[in-house]
C-alpha cells in the first residue's frame, strides 16, 4: 500500500461517525448494511451517513452495491488487511506478528552513532 492511500485511509477514519460506521461494517461482514440501517444504528442522519459513507468509499475502505432500492455497504477486507499490514510491516524489529500475539518489542534498535 503506497504512503498516499494510507494518509486517506487514516484520514477517512479520523472521525467518530465514520470510524463507528467502519466498525460495524467491519462486524458485518461481507454481506454489509444498507445505509439506512448504519444511520439508525448510530443515531445520525441518513444525509449526513451518506456524506460518512462516501468519504470511506472514497478512501477506498468500503464498498458500496445496489441491491433494489438499497445501497448495501461493506468493508473492503483487502484494503483493511493492506492498512493493517503497512501499519504493522515494521513492528517488533522486522519480524512479521502472529495473529495470536501482541506487537511488543523486547528490545530497542541500535542507535546510529555518527
Amino acid at each position: 500500500m503506497e504512503a498516499q492511500a494510507v494518509i486517506r485511509a487514516l484520514g477517512a477514519l479520523a472521525q467518530e461517525h465514520r470510524l463507528a460506521a467502519y466498525r460495524l461494517l467491519v462486524q458485518a461482514g461481507p454481506g454489509g448494511m444498507a445505509a439506512g440501517a448504519l444511520a439508525e444504528a448510530l443515531a445520525v442522519p441518513a444525509s449526513s451517513m451518506s456524506f460518512h459513507l462516501a468519504q470511506l468509499a472514497n478512501a477506498g475502505l468500503v464498498i458500496q452495491r445496489r441491491q433494489s432500492r438499497s445501497i448495501i455497504y461493506s468493508a473492503d477486507y483487502p484494503a483493511m488487511n493492506a492498512l493493517m499490514s503497512y501499519m504493522t510491516e515494521n513492528c517488533c524489529l522486522g519480524v512479521p506478528c502472529t495473529a495470536d500475539a501482541e506487537c511488543s518489542p523486547t528490545s530497542k534498535p541500535e542507535k546510529d552513532v555518527a
